[in-house]
This record gives C-alpha cells, structure tokens and sequence, in this order.
C-alpha cells in the first residue's frame, strides 16, 4: 500500500519571456507544450522579480502540469532566492512590496535582451520598461522574511554557482537559514552534490532547470517528490518531509 502517495516530477524554477535573459522561445503555449512532452508535474513559473507572466501560462496549462506563481528575487546584495506562492494575489502583493524599492533602470533590449508580458495565445500585451535583472533596495534576509510572512515557500537558488548565490556572495550560508530548500543547478555532478550535502547534512536540497530555453526543460533537470497530489501545500510537506511525503535526491 502507498498509503495514497506517489511519485511526481516538480520544477520550481522556470522562466518565461518576460525576463530578458529568457529565450523569446519561452512563451505561454510553447512552456506548457514543451512540460507536457517531458511529463514535468508542476512548474513553478519564477522570472526575475516579477510575475506578471504566470497567468497567462496558469490558464493554458489549466492543471497541466501545475503551475505555481513565483518569483526569482535579486537582493540588494546580488543574491537570488526563488519565492513561491500559494495564490497569484499573494505573488502579485508580494511584487508591489518589492518594486517599491526596486531602482527605476530602464531596461536595454540590445544589451540585456526583450522583456515581453504575454497573454495565453502568446499574444503581446507589453514589454516592461524597467530592467528586471538588477537587485532590488532589500537585504537577503529582509527578502527571505518578508517571502516567510506571507506563508511562501522559499530556496536559495542555484548554490552552486560563482555569481548570485549567496556563499559566492556572503560566504557560508549558516544551517539554520530560514529557507525551505537549497537549489542546485542543473549543472551540479553527482559528486558536487554530495560535497554540497555533506556541508549542509540537515537540509533538503532541489535540483531545478532555471530554464532560459525550451530544451531544459526535462525530468533530468529537475527533482522527483512523493505526495498525495501536486499542490502548494503538498509540496511545502514534501520540502518539509511532513507525512510521508519527501524529496528524492536527485543525483541518484
């Protein structure tokens, strides 16, 4: 008996079109299309500080795979964290909380690339003006708080990396940071995993596509859960390890 678990596959951390280092590619139809062929279970749609994409993709997708609205933050001090949350509504407060001190850069397509707004046909509704990926006026832990208050799930994201990370930035993250997951690139070897998790040996870490582009978006880059369902909470569960459901490691 499986006590009504089973086992889905969970990206959180997929960008659209609206951020400019996305793939004009990455629209609305062509992430739901590309997920549904790589049978991905839910998808957290996560553009640079903002969510203004997640609708459109939420009503193609119409519960397949699940998408949940999230954000990829920049701090003030170039740490990325991905935010996801229960409701659209609670994204979109969340955003307006962040914008009022996020800096009024315009954005150069030449430079940092289109930051188109589409609705579920892929149809233009507008490009936004101000440059996404820049960090906005808040602290790391002022983010992750403010993410924390408004019951978001919250991962750091992309450890692993030299740039935008928080050890690249800050140095050791401490134990008991208060974030849900530790993401990993889908970069990451089977042995640099397992460096990462000897380091943090209490923690749950995710391996996430951060796609840019249509073809990484695949189970390989990403992680396996066993809940009930795919839904917020269920996952929120499995981050946690609550009643039964938890997080395969995904290097095997």
């Amino acid at each position: 008996m499986n006590g009504g678990l089973n086992d889905y596959w969970v990206d959180l951390h997929v960008h659209t079109v609206l951020s400019p280092c996305g793939g004009l590619e990455m629209g609305a139809r062509e992430i739901v299309e590309r997920a549904r062929e790589a049978r991905i279970d839910v998808i957290a749609v996560s553009d640079h500080n903002a969510c203004d994409n997640v609708q459109a993709v939420d009503r193609l997708a119409d519960g397949n795979p699940l998408i949940l609205p999230a954000i990829e933050v920049q701090s003030a001090e170039d740490i990325h964290v991905v935010t996801i949350f229960p409701r659209i509504e609670v994204a979109v407060n969340f955003k307006e909380w962040l914008w009022e001190k996020m800096p009024s850069i315009k954005n150069d397509p030449e430079v940092f690339g289109y930051q188109v707004v589409v609705d579920s046909n892929d149809d233009i509704v507008r490009m936004e003006d101000i440059l996404l990926v820049q960090g906005v006026g808040y602290s790391i832990d002022t983010i992750v708080a403010r993410a924390n208050g408004m019951g978001a799930i919250t991962i750091m994201a992309h450890v692993d990396r030299h740039a935008f990370a928080y050890p690249a930035v800050l140095g050791p993250m401490p134990e008991d940071y208060p974030v849900d997951a530790i993401e990993l690139s889908r970069r990451a070897s089977s042995d640099e995993a397992s460096e990462w998790r000897a380091g943090y040996p209490s923690r749950t870490f995710l391996r996430s596509s951060d796609s840019h582009i249509l073809d990484t978006i695949s189970r390989s880059n990403c992680t396996k859960m066993r809940m009930s369902h795919p839904s917020f909470d269920e996952i929120s569960m499995a981050l946690k390890g609550k009643n039964k459901r938890r997080v395969y490691w995904p290097w095997g």
